[in-house]
Parts: structure tokens; C-alpha cells; sequence
């Protein structure tokens, strides 16, 4: 299998905090106060819908500049949601300043679906777990 994303989290000293190193970037993650976390960074779902979200922009961003549309300012706002039987749901909103047609939006919304993070979270991924 081919490499495609590399990182390295360890345990600070206090709480729940999490250095997380990925390539020459350093993050935080954390829980809330509430859940007995500092708040120092997002927590881990957190982090999982910020993923999601910036490949969902870039994509579309990549995307729109081979068609050579202006989509101004994208956002995407994102939740989780997980009911009383435990089934998750992410909702996924796009919004744009930019003047797209119908067209465009429902274009934008079928590449959206098809985005590398959106297709490993609905197709699910192997995870496997050794010591070092």
C-alpha cells in the first residue's frame, strides 16, 4: 500500500492533551473543560469534521479553478450527530459569496460526495493496531 498521510501524537503531562506532529506541522487536541480536558486544541471529532471540511474545500476549490468559476469565499460548516441507537451522521452544509447558478451548486454538491476524506469516511477504513 502507498503512504498517503503520516502522524505522531503523544500524551502531554497534563489531562487529556495531545501533541500532535504531521509532517512539519504541530497541533494541540484536547478535551473540553467539561469532559475534564483543559480545552487546549479541538477535540478528536473536532479535528475529524476539520478534516473532512478542508478536503471537502479544497477539492471544490480544485475543481472550480478547472472549470475557471469564480466560487469566491467557500465555506463549510459541519456537524456529528449520533442518536439514542448510536447511528452518526455528519451534516455537511456548503455556502459560497460567489453568484453560482443551480447548475454549479449541484455540480459542486456531487463533487462534494466524492472528496478522498468524504470516500475513506462512508467506505470505512481497516485499522490496525500493534505495539512498537
Amino acid at each position: 500500500m502507498k503512504e498517503i498521510a503520516r502522524a505522531s501524537v503523544s500524551s502531554a503531562e497534563t489531562a487529556y492533551r495531545q501533541d500532535i506532529r504531521s509532517g512539519r506541522h504541530t497541533l494541540v487536541a484536547d478535551e473540553p473543560a467539561h469532559a475534564g480536558g483543559a480545552d487546549a486544541g479541538p477535540a478528536p471529532y473536532e479535528l475529524l469534521l476539520a478534516s473532512l471540511g478542508a478536503c471537502t474545500a479544497i477539492t471544490l476549490r480544485m475543481y472550480a479553478e478547472r472549470k475557471q468559476w469564480n466560487i469566491g469565499r467557500l465555506t463549510v460548516e459541519l456537524q456529528l450527530l449520533k442518536n439514542k441507537e448510536g447511528e452518526t451522521r455528519i451534516d455537511r452544509q456548503l455556502a459560497s459569496d460567489a453568484a453560482l447558478d443551480d447548475a454549479q451548486w449541484q455540480r459542486l454538491l456531487e463533487i462534494a460526495e466524492k472528496t478522498p476524506v468524504t470516500l475513506t469516511l462512508k467506505a470505512g477504513a481497516t485499522i490496525q493496531t500493534r505495539r512498537a
